[in-house]
């Protein structure tokens, strides 16, 4: 059996796309292709197309717009490697960067030159993103000189703004309506959290409560197995806090959402490609994704620390607002790889906090564009 499916490198990810016809309409059978697909479960995913990490178990699935206002529906998954699951429950905003480029290559948007617009659907959050991506000769156009930290080279810039993104899985920017509050863990005590919901629903710690270093090196923190039991015991409380699962299913089920970053201060650090000043950032993040370091920091994550940093009383906020007082516009964070920057903009209305703008730039590339064949049943 043979599916059709392009692979691309959107932002620092690598997601396998498919058109949703392409596939089969019931779910499950629909899942047990992409997982059959991808080589899973098996840790090396070596009879499939998925690279053994994160960042390149990810599926989107696009397809005719199921909403008035959007030019395409996008489904992602999180394709699990060790276990036979995908998580649908969130976004990636890396993945949503090729979504453009996809659409236009299997004809489902009409190009516009030299700037294409589109406005994608997410069905995961219900929320739409509106991306721009330069065409030539009716193509996309990859090559540029733009660079983003966490992909060698450079590639042209892909613009994304991801429209009142707040409360995109929970339905509120502030799950349980605190910016900051003492959960009690069944073994790490009681520690501060910051629980925000922006693209993607996330719980912020600093790091220093569970022990790490400002300064660690992403060796050192992928090397600490201690530290990232602890992380997914956080996530997995806050999972049930949040009505995503239960908390004893959480790793099972929902693999992916919500996710977790360790905040610090601006300090200067190592990465694999040098060295981040702390003048250059205006908070520090790492994150787990499926129970690993996040190589670099997830789109969707910035998205949701920039719009932490913009409320007011947050674990994020109190570290940003000691740096950038003046409160601009741009929220400038630190990653394992490097530094990625997101404009967030906030209104208030009815008594509550709107996201209004949540905007960042990407880099795409196809590299596969074809069939993968999946193993006889």
């Amino acid at each position: 059996m043979k599916i059709p499916c392009a692979i691309y490198r959107g932002g620092t990810s690598k997601p396998i796309f498919f058109l949703e016809k392409d596939l089969p309409r019931d779910t499950k059978a629909r899942d047990e292709a992409v997982l059959a697909a991808f080589g899973s479960p098996d840790l090396r995913q070596i009879d499939g197309l998925g690279g053994a990490d994160p960042l390149t178990s990810k599926v989107a699935y696009i397809g005719p717009p199921s909403v008035r206002d959007a030019d395409v529906d996008y489904t992602f998954g999180y394709v699990g490697i060790r276990d036979p699951v995908i998580d649908y429950t969130g976004n990636c905003g890396n993945t949503s960067a090729a979504v453009g480029p996809f659409a236009l290559l299997r004809g489902l948007i009409e190009p516009q030159e030299p700037v294409t617009k589109i406005r994608i659907y997410n069905t995961n959050t219900k929320k739409i993103i509106v991306g721009e991506f330069p065409v030539v000769n009716g193509e996309f156009d990859s090559e540029g000189e733009f660079r983003i930290d966490g992909v060698p080279g450079s590639g042209s810039k892909i613009l994304l703004d991801f429209l009142d993104s707040g409360g995109a899985v929970t339905g509120k920017l502030l799950p349980t309506g605190k910016v900051k509050e003492n959960i009690k863990f069944p073994t790490l005590g009681t520690l501060t959290v910051s629980m925000v919901d922006a693209a993607n629903p996330f719980v912020f710690v600093r790091a220093t409560d569970l022990g790490m270093k400002d300064d660690a090196t992403s060796d050192q923190i992928s090397a600490d197995e201690p530290l990232l039991k602890k992380c997914e015991e956080i996530r997995s409380v806050v999972a049930e806090i949040m009505g995503i699962a239960k908390r004893e299913e959480a790793t099972q089920k929902s693999p992916g959402v919500p996710k977790i970053a360790l905040v610090s201060p601006p300090t200067t650090y190592q990465t694999p490609k040098g060295k981040v000043d702390a003048r250059d950032v205006d908070v520090v993040a790492r994150m787990t994704a499926l129970q690993k370091l996040h190589k670099a920091y997830a789109v969707t994550g910035a998205v949701c620390l920039g719009a932490a940093a913009k409320v007011e009383g947050t674990i994020v906020n109190e570290i940003y607002r000691k740096v950038q007082p003046e409160n601009p516009p741009a929220v400038r964070i630190g990653h394992p790889s490097g530094t990625i920057q997101v404009e967030i903009e906030t209104r208030k209305e009815n008594g509550g906090l709107i996201l209004s703008k949540a905007a960042l730039a990407r880099t795409a590339r196809l590299l596969m564009d074809g069939n993968v064949y999946l193993p006889g049943r």
